[in-house]
């Protein structure tokens, strides 16, 4: 069995993956938020941190790379390769509308014509590993049918699927019949990608697709940061080991993001997925939302681990 850590645009950073592995471990693969294949080969700052192998220090990464141009990809991932990846992502998942009108991530399963042609050419130019991480379409899983078909042409090192459309986002529930038809028919390694928040959600995605060896959680990863950890049967966090994750992250922020500002927005952010492990504790989540100051945030955490019971049942 295989688990692997979903790639998060904005969440999921070296920040995040560091101290998750650290602290709870539990996954086979850590995937690299997108990077944005560009002519010019520059990486912005958060993708050179992001991608720095000193980063990434004894966890298997996986950069993830969105665009609809072949070029672009091969320039990028020669960059990729150059400091040591030999595993490369191809993001046609992403259903943000701004990645999609450009025709990237799940945008990019409207044009199953050039993505046909953008496969021939990267594959006929690296021998680098590529995985895929796709949805089942735009509008509808009947889509996923020819789809597949353009993969099963392509020796890909594993096809991640999130059974659901771009126009779903995260709504709706994952469509386990169009995942079946994939077990059915891929060509390809198989690794199934939506709604696993628990253990037990995970042990009955497991029971129906017991072909499946391989698994991605993302959401359910914030929610419950040893969620990989109880899968492999281990334990639940307690609240001391949330305690901890949230220590590193948050030292880890301070001193690599300037501004108190800045620092807490992506603390805020994490909150949202811890919050509910906690109970009665709106007032501190509301004072953690409010805080502009990091002093005043650090009060507020304080106060929330020191009188909020943990129920870890909550998170989920």
């Amino acid at each position: 069995m295989k688990l692997y850590l979903a790639p998060l645009e904005g969440i999921t950073n070296h920040i995040y993956r560091k101290a998750l592995y650290e602290c709870f471990g539990g996954f086979d693969k850590y995937f690299i938020p997108f990077i944005r294949a560009k002519q010019n080969l520059n990486f912005s700052g958060r993708e050179k941190k992001d991608i720095d192998p000193e980063n990434n220090q004894g966890m298997y990464a996986v950069p993830q790379i969105l665009t609809r141009n072949a070029d672009d990809f091969l320039r990028t991932a020669s960059q990729l390769a150059g400091l040591g990846y030999r595993e490369i992502n191809l993001n046609l998942g992403c259903p943000s509308k701004t990645v999609v009108t450009k025709g990237c991530g799940a945008g990019f399963l409207d044009r199953p014509d050039e993505l046909e042609r953008f496969l021939n050419h990267i594959f006929a130019n690296t021998d680098l590993k590529i995985s895929i991480k796709t949805r089942l379409g735009m509008d509808d899983a009947e889509e996923f049918e020819d789809l597949l078909e353009i993969y099963n042409r392509f020796p890909l090192e594993e096809l991640i699927v999130h059974p659901r459309v771009q126009k779903d986002f995260y709504k709706n529930v994952p469509n386990l019949e169009a995942f079946e038809y994939a077990v059915q028919k891929s060509k390809n390694p198989l690794c199934y990608n939506g709604d696993i928040f628990s253990a037990e959600d995970f042990a009955k995605v497991q029971e129906r697709f017991s072909s499946v060896d391989c698994f991605m959680m993302g959401r359910g990863v914030l929610a419950l940061p040893s969620l990989a950890r109880e899968i492999r049967g281990g334990k639940t966090a307690d609240k001391d080991e949330i305690r901890k994750f949230h220590d590193i992250v948050y030292h880890t922020y301070c001193q690599e993001v300037s501004g108190d500002r800045n620092v807490l927005f992506k603390m805020k952010e994490l909150w949202f997925y811890l919050a509910p492990m906690f109970t009665d504790s709106k007032k501190y989540i509301k004072k953690i939302k409010k805080s502009e100051k990091c002093a005043v945030y650090e009060c507020a955490v304080n106060e929330l681990f020191a009188n909020c019971p943990f129920n870890i049942t909550a998170g989920q």
